[in-house]
């Protein structure tokens, strides 16, 4: 697949088969994620892979409870109607997350760990899986529990949780807005 097309080929997938997802196919992911520019070359990110189906529930549960303690009332009604349904599961069932986070504290690691999960992302829809960055999860994974509970060390800083799987379906494109240019000189 062309490089554009992956580009317009990617979405946010919301519905996943249950079909698992095989190792191999993940590490290839990974591996185009660490081709992601970084500042310095410091390349700061660690990858977690969490497929166990009861774990990724619990992240769900937790995050969505740090949500509504956090930000409750600073959300837009349909999230909030989201996050008090206890039949949402924030993961949509996708049989994999990568979580990837930043080593180290310098002042570009979160820009170099969203840039790895951009390639990964472009990597996985050239290979026909969905994906979806998860932002419900970042708060809840970045308290001293969720690193915790994902054996992250304590100066780590969870950057992009993104799901990935086999999809049902490829949602249509979103209509996208007119690119505003400036040109000087």
């Amino acid at each position: 697949m062309e490089m554009m097309d992956a580009i317009h080929r990617r979405r946010s997938v919301r519905d996943y088969a249950s079909e698992s997802m095989a190792r191999a196919a993940l590490d290839d992911l990974i591996e185009a994620a660490t081709w992601a520019p970084s500042a310095v070359n410091e390349q700061p990110w660690l990858f977690t892979v969490v497929q166990d189906r009861e774990l990724l529930d619990r992240i769900s549960r937790e995050s969505k409870a740090h949500m509504l303690a956090t930000m409750g009332t600073g959300l837009a009604s349909h999230l909030l109607d989201r996050l008090k349904d206890p039949g949402f599961q924030i993961f949509y069932h996708a049989p994999a997350l990568i979580v990837i986070a930043a080593t180290s504290g310098g002042p570009w690691a979160v820009e170099d760990c969203a840039l790895a999960a951009e390639n990964l992302m472009l990597a996985a829809a050239a290979r026909g899986l969905g994906t979806c960055w998860i932002g419900f999860a970042q708060g809840w994974l970045a308290t001293p529990d969720g690193k915790q509970l994902l054996e992250l060390p304590t100066a780590s800083m969870p950057v992009a949780p993104i799901i990935v799987g086999h999809p049902r379906a490829i949602p249509p494109a979103p209509p996208r807005q007119t690119a505003r240019v400036r040109w000087l000189g």
